[in-house]
């Protein structure tokens, strides 16, 4: 029975002397360079140029990584605008001692919805097509973002999961942890997978692609349908803040809007016009 039972305890830094390595910032640089090669080679096939692209990569890493940090403040940990405002945009803790963090905080739904944002002003200020064309094809590299930065979350002993009250799960001994939990990020970063090589079948092997919306409408309801899920195995991500809304706490309630939205452009969106 006790070989379901992993003792997590690495290292989440190589430290180079003038500066940590962090594994998690790996992971997000490994996300990154991946989706751009996704991208590189969507736009290869639509027939878009290089220099749109590199505008591309440049609005999507600051409106994610903006997005995901504004979003983890606004809906987990808002007092930080009036304890520690630095901190929110800078990668230190000001409050009871300077001291570097990194930039810990990164909230899926916000990143979400800067993604949206930012492609919009992407879209137009450089593209000149319809947003939801640039949506229909940067969901791919983001959905294969997500494995990665979950893997991050997983390597920093974060977002864990609840104990599952057996000899199964993962003991996260940098937490002082002795009782196995479920590794929530790694079940995310499983499901994510398929996620991915879902959208990936259906832009290269369909013509949904031609269907405005409908890969995007997809992305989001595979993606925060398998949130909605994995929240019941997780710990609230702020300590004492569960926030529970009936049976749901933030994070299920935040993904009900985006499933609901993502229907909405599978099944029902009409576009008034195709502008190419």
């Amino acid at each position: 029975m006790f070989l379901l039972q992993i003792e997590w305890d690495p290292i989440k830094y190589i430290d180079l002397g003038f500066f940590k390595l962090h594994f998690y910032s790996l992971m997000w640089i490994t996300a990154f360079i991946i989706g751009f090669s996704i991208m590189k080679r969507i736009y290869k096939n639509e027939g878009e140029s290089e220099e749109s692209l590199d505008s591309l990569f440049i609005y999507s890493v600051l409106g994610i990584m903006l997005g995901a940090r504004l979003g983890h403040v606004i809906f987990y940990q808002s007092e930080l605008i009036t304890e520690d405002f630095f901190s929110i945009f800078l990668p230190f803790k000001f409050k009871g001692g300077f001291e570097f963090t990194g930039f810990q905080g990164l909230a899926s739904h916000g990143a979400a919805i800067a993604m949206i944002i930012s492609m919009y002003l992407y879209n137009k200020k450089v593209l000149h097509k319809t947003v939801l064309w640039i949506l229909d094809r940067v969901v791919i590299p983001v959905a294969s973002g997500a494995v990665f930065v979950r893997i991050g979350n997983f390597i920093n002993s974060e977002i864990i999961g609840k104990e599952t009250g057996s000899d199964f799960g993962v003991v996260f001994k940098q937490l002082g942890e002795t009782e196995p939990r479920h590794p929530a990020q790694l079940y995310e970063a499983f499901c994510y997978i398929f996620v991915f090589l879902i959208l990936f079948y259906f832009y290269w092997k369909t013509k949904k692609s031609e269907q405005q919306g409908f890969l995007f409408g997809l992305f989001l309801v595979l993606l925060w349908t398998i949130r909605f899920f994995v929240e019941f195995v997780k710990e609230a991500q702020v300590e004492g803040r569960d926030d529970y809304i009936s049976f749901m706490n933030t994070g299920q309630v935040l993904s009900v809007p985006f499933i609901l939205i993502g229907l909405y452009f599978m099944f029902f969106y009409k576009p008034k016009t195709n502008l190419n």
